[in-house]
């Protein structure tokens, strides 16, 4: 038709939208981490570089619009269309940081003794009955009756003997606490001394609390019970993030195992679950209505077992896959990886400062890309059940080192071999305990074979992990050194990865 632009045909294919959206998260993530530098200069300085970025943004694309019909080289386009859509994510990683509200008390530190909120996640007993919460804060109380508007979330440790209480109202439930508030390596939080309930939880904030206690009562943990199932604490964790009665030793030996991401509630918790909810309904309704029962179970497993950054990471890449299968979106492991880290900082911008969140997408990215490259390069050389395993631990491990001596100080290499035998043997226990908690609301007395079953399992795993544990580790006194090595490793393996494949093409064309 005449007088009408023909659209690029590489701005509308769908492996084009995709790369798209890996560039746009990686622009994102950039400007997202790196805003407190950004804001750092000066503000003419700062509105320089908005400048410079808009001026950019706005050239590329008017190249684009103007040049497809003068008959640009594809390259050409392609080149001003990934810098348009990492310089998206530029200003979408900017937005998404300054939305995030900081704490903000309008008192000196040693005026505060009490403060108001709502707390914003399950508190967590501790050993010696102690606790601790998350605080979104609403008034702040000073000495000599002084009362102002606070926001924000603040940590607050509970005192012995109340947090039973606190843990009873659960999340969403208004407190008031007094004590004082004191500094930390980690920021500002609250030593409470007194803690009283102004108001409950919401109905269905109350219905969730009551169902995990009742998950909790199932597994045999209860207060006035003495003896406990050995395998409780570590059931309740893997299922619900509920990490009260997890063993002090057992935690600590999965981070010594190089293992600690087995107990954080993520892909493999839900896609261990979701897929038996999945292939049991498949066999009535099809793979199409057992996937979107699927997502429903995805959302509310979400809700009940709580917000953790790496569980939301898991249940969005999840609800996008099930629309891959119903064919509204390409299956791109790495581009639904892009465009679920996109959507968590639209619906949680400040869940993207939380540790789980960047392991989360740090070692998936790994595994995704290290992993594979791993994979491609050892394939034929290493038996398919053991690569598949080594190359999962190896690209997550590369991808999470500097992070990992950022935020611990330490390495624990064991986990690349550790992981072979600890992820199988935890994705095993993990299925054993849901269907244990199934059966046993159907069939109570099934509790005592399960009750079995899972005791082996679980002394098998405590056994291995122990023994991993063991292993030393490497100690880090600064990430630089560690990121620049896992830099050049990942460079060097698709160097490697590139000549593999240089050479198996020369032997393909010497046998044709």
């Amino acid at each position: 038709m005449k007088g009408r632009i023909p659209i690029p045909s590489i701005l509308i294919s769908s492996s084009s939208i995709h790369t798209h959206l890996i560039y746009a998260a990686v622009g994102a993530s950039l400007s997202f981490y790196l805003y407190p530098l950004i804001t750092g200069f000066e503000n003419w300085t700062f509105l320089v570089i908005i400048f410079i970025v808009i001026s950019v943004c706005a050239i590329s694309f008017f190249r684009v619009i103007v040049s497809y019909p003068l008959k640009a080289s594809p390259l050409f386009l392609r080149i001003n269309l990934f810098l348009i859509a990492g310089i998206v994510g530029i200003y979408f990683g900017l937005s998404a940081r300054a939305s995030i509200i900081d704490l903000h008390i309008p008192l000196a530190q040693e005026q505060v003794f009490s403060l108001r909120g709502v707390l914003s996640d399950d508190p967590r007993a501790f050993n010696d009955s102690r606790g601790m919460g998350v605080l979104e804060l609403s008034q702040a109380f000073g000495t000599g009756g002084l009362q102002t508007s606070a926001k924000g979330k603040v940590t607050v440790f509970f005192p012995s003997g109340t947090i039973s209480g606190v843990k009873e109202f659960g999340r969403g439930s208004e407190i008031y606490v007094e004590g004082r508030l004191a500094s930390s390596d980690r920021g500002l939080i609250f030593r409470a001394s007194e803690v009283h309930i102004l108001n409950p939880a919401p109905a269905l904030e109350q219905f969730r609390t009551g169902f995990r206690k009742s998950v909790l009562e199932k597994f045999g943990i209860d207060e006035e019970q003495a003896i406990q199932p050995v395998w409780a604490g570590l059931a309740s964790a893997m299922l619900l993030g509920i990490r009260d009665d997890l063993d002090v030793d057992l935690a600590t030996s999965f981070r010594r195992a190089g293992s600690s991401h087995v107990l954080s509630l993520s892909g493999l918790n839900l896609a261990i679950l979701s897929g038996v909810i999945v292939f049991i309904l498949n066999k009535i309704f099809g793979i199409r209505i057992s996937s979107l029962i699927g997502a429903v179970f995805i959302i509310v497993y979400i809700f009940l077992a709580g917000s953790q950054a790496s569980l939301v990471r898991a249940g969005i890449m999840s609800l996008l896959g099930i629309l891959a299968l119903w064919g509204h979106l390409k299956k791109n492991p790495l581009s639904i990886l892009s465009l679920a880290f996109l959507i968590q900082l639209i619906i949680k911008s400040e869940s993207g400062l939380s540790v789980s969140f960047i392991f989360s997408y740090l070692a998936l990215a790994g595994i995704l890309i290290t992993g594979q490259t791993i994979r491609e390069i050892l394939r034929g050389k290493v038996p398919n059940l053991l690569l598949a395993g080594f190359s999962t631990s190896a690209g997550a491990f590369i991808a999470t080192s500097a992070a990992v001596a950022f935020y611990f100080g330490d390495l624990h290499p064991i986990g690349l071999i550790a992981g072979i035998i600890i992820m199988p043997l935890a994705a095993v226990f993990l299925l054993l305990a849901f269907i244990s908690l199934v059966l046993i609301v159907i069939i109570p007395f099934l509790f005592i074979p399960l009750n079995f079953l899972l005791a082996f399992v679980y002394q098998v795993l405590e056994f291995i992990i122990s023994f991993a544990g063991r292993a030393p580790g490497i100690h880090t006194t600064s990430y630089i050194p560690v990121l620049i090595i896992s830099i050049l490793t990942i460079i060097l393996l698709e160097f490697i990865k590139y000549m593999e494949r240089q050479r198996r093409r020369s032997i393909a064309s010497f046998d044709t």
